[in-house]
C-alpha cells in the first residue's frame, strides 16, 4: 500500500482535528505560506515537517515524500 501525498495526509489530519487553516498556519509560520503548501507551489522545509509531525502528529515518512 503507497503512502498517502503529504498535502492530502494533512488535509485528512486537520479535517479530524477540525483545524482551519489559521490553525495550520500557526504551526507553519505564515498563513500565506500554509496557503502555498496547500495550493502545492512550495514544498514542506525539514522545520515545517517537523513541527506537522510534533503538532499533528502525521508521520515524517508521509511529510518527507515529494508531491
Amino acid at each position: 500500500i503507497d503512502m498517502p501525498d503529504p498535502v492530502e495526509a494533512i488535509k485528512f489530519r486537520m479535517e479530524q482535528l477540525g483545524y482551519t487553516q489559521n490553525d495550520l498556519a500557526k504551526i507553519i509560520g505564515l498563513k500565506s505560506r500554509a496557503s502555498e503548501i496547500m495550493n502545492r507551489k512550495r514544498p514542506l522545509t525539514l522545520e515545517m515537517i517537523r513541527n506537522l509531525h510534533e503538532k499533528m502528529n502525521i508521520p515524517t515518512q508521509v511529510l518527507i515524500q515529494s508531491y
